[in-house]
């Protein structure tokens, strides 16, 4: 045992153990060899373009009503059967073209309402919709 003697293995080391860097680094380039390619090919979307333009305006509403007596109103005001057709034909004409909600009295006979839709249909209304006061509730 000789005191002024060092052993080779405890030696000081002054350079750096350059190889768990590099291999670090090669993971990492390899990492990035993989992403790049998948980053810049992305999907081709056609996206729609906004516009500031007012939207189009809903179509109106014509309510035909028949009351007990077979009378048609139109917009409640009176109009005689004659003239229903004329009328049907002129909405149905309009772009775009009103619906038709038809009112039908409970003690109106249906051939009334039968006549006023079947107007409706030769005139090229599109549609044509009934309203109905619910049932009250039990």
């Amino acid at each position: 045992m000789a005191f002024g003697t060092q052993d080779e293995t405890d030696e000081v080391m002054n350079e750096i153990n350059m190889t768990p860097l590099v291999d670090v680094m090669l993971v990492l380039l390899i990492i990035f060899i993989i992403t790049v390619p998948v980053m810049q090919h992305s999907v081709q979307i056609d996206l729609p373009r906004a516009t500031n333009q007012v939207p189009p305006t809903p179509p109106q509403t014509v309510r035909l009503s028949v009351d007990a007596q077979g009378q048609y109103f139109w917009n409640e005001q009176p109009v005689p059967a004659k003239d229903l057709a004329g009328r049907l034909r002129a909405a149905a004409a309009e772009q775009p073209q009103p619906e038709l909600h038809i009112r039908g009295d409970r003690a109106v006979r249906y051939e009334a309402v039968a006549q006023a839709m079947a107007a409706a249909q030769q005139a090229g209304m599109r549609k044509i919709g009934f309203i109905t006061d619910p049932t009250p509730a039990p």
